[in-house]
């Protein structure tokens, strides 16, 4: 089969293509910029396009497909020829769909946990044995990619994104995927650009349960009352299995979950991740994994990338990052190092970055999601505002939104580095929460200096 990407360069797009190159696929893909470690990865499998651009003439009629990402838009001179031709044009979703109509297939969604609940479930269905076709949003340690389509494996696992589906296809991804096994983490309001009220936003949480076809199963948060409230849209006969946080414990800086008569240490913590283990229990359950089975794999999971990601430590101190952006992120993140380490200073900076987070109008949504930092810190870039066309607010309007006034707010990544630098880390832990980079600080140089 001979597919061709427009917008190749992107993380789920590169993946999918190099998932398709694993299973024979004649890839080919354009984009206006690819960067590492797209570039390196597409390149050393000779999938990286010549030259850097569209070029209608890439498309021709022997093409069984076009893969279309978020990054084209409508007027891109390859999509416009492909519509001429008649060829079959497919959303990274839509085309994801195909590739599991046949399987059983598991969509993880949320407002926040999906990569967290998604790595936990692969992680332990690879040590269990079970083969399974996956879509997940991060690099996980043990697998090469993001993406694996097979032809024998019979379940697909997805993380079911609710953002847009592409620029022609405005429905959110995870409406696409059709599950049969569904699960709900939780529910915040986020994407305001795309979804402008909370109600709005809760729809598409609805729509997406009521897709579980009878004789499904719907696995959800019982500690979330929006949750539980669209976990009324099943239709009769689906299975709802709730969950809420197992036990657990804090000893020497390690938590233990405590299951019948078994004590089992992780290698990750935090309510939020707990909450999220649960969650994972349940739909590795309903695929055939006993529990005792699951306790076993799920000791040596050590999280998914940017994921309270542990950067770098010493004896007194340690340096986590963080992919937190939405306010339910940010005080889930927040909450979890504070309760692993209630005897150490926490200093939490957050950067704003996504279009949400820097719309003055959904600031407030932030109120006291940092209270449980000993030193909060905001970052943001006056390009970012720039970029997403967006009006300039002041460190007022942030410590009043986040209803702390003692806030520090940063512009300047070469100031936040400095000010983090100069601290004593004695009995102290840092952590960098961002979907960004803080405008290029580098983590690792950072962390080595205060350590």
């Amino acid at each position: 089969m001979n597919v061709h990407f427009i917008a190749i360069g992107g993380s789920a797009m590169h993946n999918l293509a190099i998932a398709l190159h694993n299973k024979g696929y004649h890839v080919t893909g354009s984009d206006d910029e690819i960067f590492d470690p797209a570039k390196s990865r597409l390149q050393i499998l000779g999938l990286l396009p010549e030259a850097i651009g569209w070029e209608a003439d890439r498309i021709h009629e022997g093409l069984d497909a076009i893969i279309l990402g978020m990054h084209a838009k409508a007027d891109n001179p390859e999509l416009i020829k492909a519509k001429e031709l008649g060829l079959k044009i497919y959303s990274y979703p839509e085309f994801l769909y195909e590739q599991a109509k046949n399987k059983t297939r598991v969509v993880i969604g949320g407002s926040h946990g999906k990569t967290s609940i998604t790595a936990m479930i692969l992680h332990v269905l690879n040590l269990s044995g079970i083969a399974a076709d996956y879509m997940v949003g991060a690099q996980l340690e043990g697998f090469d990619v993001m993406v694996k389509l097979s032809e024998d494996a019979d379940f697909m696992v997805f993380e079911g994104d609710e953002y847009l589906t592409s620029a022609m296809d405005l429905r959110p991804k995870f409406h696409v995927y059709q599950p049969h096994i569904a699960l709900i983490s939780g529910i915040a309001w986020d994407h305001v650009n795309v979804f402008p009220t909370f109600d709005n936003y809760l729809d598409q949480f609805r729509i997406f349960a009521g897709m579980i076809p009878e004789n499904g199963s719907l696995i959800y948060c019982a500690e979330d009352e929006n949750v539980v409230k669209v976990s009324a849209s099943v239709r009769k006969n689906v299975s709802k299995r709730p969950y809420a946080k197992p036990d657990y414990f804090i000893k020497d800086g390690i938590t233990w979950i405590r299951t019948g008569e078994r004590i089992v240490p992780l290698k990750v913590f935090g309510h939020h991740n707990m909450l999220n283990l649960e969650g994972a229990r349940l739909v590795c359950e309903a695929m055939g994994v006993e529990k005792d089975q699951f306790f076993d794999a799920i000791q040596s999971f050590a999280g998914a990338s940017k994921r309270l990601e542990l950067v770098d430590k010493n004896d007194s101190c340690s340096v986590y990052k963080d992919f937190a952006h939405s306010p339910s992120k940010l005080k889930a993140t927040v909450n979890a190092v504070k309760e692993q380490f209630p005897e150490r200073e926490l200093i939490a900076c957050m950067e704003l970055h996504t279009y949400s987070s820097l719309n003055v109008g959904f600031l407030e949504e932030y109120r006291h999601t940092m209270d449980k930092a000993d030193i909060a810190v905001i970052f943001y870039s006056r390009h970012a505002l720039e970029l997403k066309r967006l009006p300039f607010f002041t460190t007022e309007d942030v410590s009043k939104a986040f209803g702390r006034p003692d806030i520090q707010v940063y512009n300047d990544s070469n100031q936040l580095s400095d000010f983090l630098k100069s601290r004593s880390w004695k009995n102290a832990n840092l952590l960098m929460m961002s979907s960004g980079n803080f405008d290029g600080i580098d983590l690792k140089a950072l962390s080595a200096n205060i350590l």
